[in-house]
């Protein structure tokens, strides 16, 4: 399949559905942009497609808490599809307010028999909303969006950013598991080490072991924080008229990356 067909799902107060269709057309994928009500209309719809992502944005204005209320919809009329869906061996991303969702729905992290999701995403330590530019790097190979990269800079921009695992049996297993796929780091190489904690503003919402991204266990659904849709041009870096910025943008390869595993 040279070129995989991408369902962006956007829903009241969705803001970064236009950018990440172009993102994947920018590496090669068809796109449709269909709002929530069309699929709880025709749930049939997914399988049109090999690649569903959730954009950034805030989904119902993030009433309740962020992503909770797609999020509900998705648990409550479309948990059999998507479980079909990724049986079927297609792809799931989730940014930022995606992130939310898929975490929150139970697609991203199966809820343990009892006790529920293993995690959460919460408020950001400094009570407020970060907008800022990030760097980040790759723990580990098994996740497919981010085959072959080892470090990104990317903005993140959200209040309910903070990951939080349900107690620390379940952070331990995520970690055993490689599921953490994604940390925040050190805009400037300082000599730390693997598990050091890493403080404001660089680690931007308290997240618990630096976490920026988490995948499932197959790998083929990956929900983050940053938005790599917003740097896939290097004029999009900050600083490129000072020489910084790369070839391209350090997002364009996640894009890229789903577009490569069907070929």
């Amino acid at each position: 399949m040279p070129q995989p067909n991408v369902l962006i799902v956007r829903a009241p107060g969705t803001n970064c559905d236009q950018e990440t269709a172009y993102a994947f057309q920018r590496a090669g994928a068809t796109t449709e942009v269909l709002h929530i009500n069309r699929l709880l209309e025709s749930p049939a719809t997914f399988g049109r497609f090999q690649v569903l992502c959730i954009p950034g944005g805030f989904s119902y204005g993030d009433d309740v808490a962020a992503g909770r209320i797609l999020a509900n919809q998705i648990q409550h009329h479309l948990a059999e599809e998507l479980a079909r869906f990724k049986a079927a061996g297609k792809l799931i991303l989730g940014i930022c307010n995606g992130f939310q969702v898929l975490i929150k729905s139970g697609v991203l992290l199966e809820p343990d028999s009892g006790l529920g999701v293993p995690a959460t995403l919460t408020w950001n330590d400094s009570g407020r909303y970060e907008d800022r530019w990030v760097r980040l790097h790759v723990t580990g190979s098994q996740c497919v969006f981010l085959a072959g990269i080892e470090t990104m800079y990317l903005p993140v921009a959200h209040a309910e950013g903070k990951f939080v695992p349900r107690d620390e049996s379940a952070l331990r297993s995520l970690e055993a598991a490689g599921q953490l796929v994604l940390r925040y780091t050190r805009l400037r190489g300082n000599g730390r080490q693997p598990g050091d904690t890493v403080p404001f503003p660089e680690n931007p919402n308290g997240s618990i072991a630096n976490t920026a991204g988490v995948c499932d266990p197959s790998g083929r659904v990956l929900g983050l924080m940053p938005h790599p849709e917003r740097h896939i041009d290097p004029t999009q870096h900050p600083r490129w008229t000072r020489g910084e910025a790369g070839p391209t943008g350090d997002g364009v390869r996640v894009f890229q990356n789903a577009v490569e595993y069907f070929k």
